[in-house]
């Protein structure tokens, strides 16, 4: 894993109306790793990754992609760095009405950034990658869930970026289908030199997968470090989390 930081975070607040959902998160991300986003339900895991990839607009703060500070750019420049990420949404994201191949096609048709002659060719080499060669021609709806997994991932890889963010890739998958894509998440990043920002709650792949983790709780980053540093923290929640405790308050119940 490279120490080139290919991600920055300073200082992030985001909020609606009077609610804050984020408040001074700082973290960097490194060339060619896993980073894992993990944290309770409501902790503001999405709304994180949403404002890092560029889709929302934080309160306060700057996010630094590659050197280059997105928070400040308008739509047009903002469009140009999002052309050298992926993203993979947590449903997939994929047009039910138009096939699989044309899905993946659709960032190439939308930045015009090679010929037309060549897009089939690039498409079938993209769901290649993600193990789902010829599928191109079928429908969304005929995918089962980890298909359709992977097709918003082949999509995501369409314009060769270094960068790909992805929400909850393991979110209503089986075990096994589950654990198949953990692999290919870090078959992609051997093979590619991909850096993965992941967000997630499940715990087996989280420890398989993630070089370093940032813990979110109520808003604000409590922990950032290696999965070996998790094994040492001394921060109540993170083991609570990792150990799979509950919260003895919420569930204390009286016997008489």
């Amino acid at each position: 894993m490279s120490q080139e930081v290919i991600l920055k975070v300073e200082s992030l607040q985001v909020q609606y109306g009077e609610r804050i959902v984020l408040q001074d998160v700082s973290f960097d991300v490194y060339r060619k790793e896993i980073f894992l986003i993990i944290g309770g339900s409501g902790c503001g895991k999405t709304t994180l990754l949403k404002s890092i990839c560029g889709l929302l607009k934080p309160t306060i703060g700057n996010v630094f992609i590659q050197g280059q500070n997105i928070t400040s750019m308008d739509e047009e420049e903002l469009q140009k760095i999002q052309q050298n990420i992926g993203i993979a949404f947590q449903s997939s994201g994929l047009i039910n009405s138009i096939t699989v191949g044309e899905n993946v096609a659709l960032p190439l048709r939308e930045y015009g950034l090679v010929d037309s002659e060549i897009i089939d060719e690039i498409v079938r080499i993209k769901l290649s990658l993600v193990g789902l060669a010829g599928v191109e021609n079928r429908m969304p709806e005929e995918l089962s869930g980890g298909m359709k997994k992977r097709a918003g991932l082949a999509r995501a890889l369409a314009l060769d970026p270094p960068l790909v963010f992805f929400d909850e890739p393991s979110a209503g998958l089986d075990p096994i289908i589950a654990c198949e894509l953990d692999e290919l998440i870090m078959n992609l990043r051997k093979i590619l030199g991909i850096t993965f920002i992941i967000v997630s709650h499940e715990l087996e792949s989280i420890k398989k997968i993630a070089d370093r983790v940032l813990m979110l709780d109520e808003g604000h980053a409590i922990f950032c470090g290696s999965m070996e540093e998790v094994k040492y923290t001394s921060i109540d929640k993170v083991k609570q989390f990792f150990e799979r405790r509950p919260n003895e308050q919420r569930y204390s119940f009286a016997y008489h």
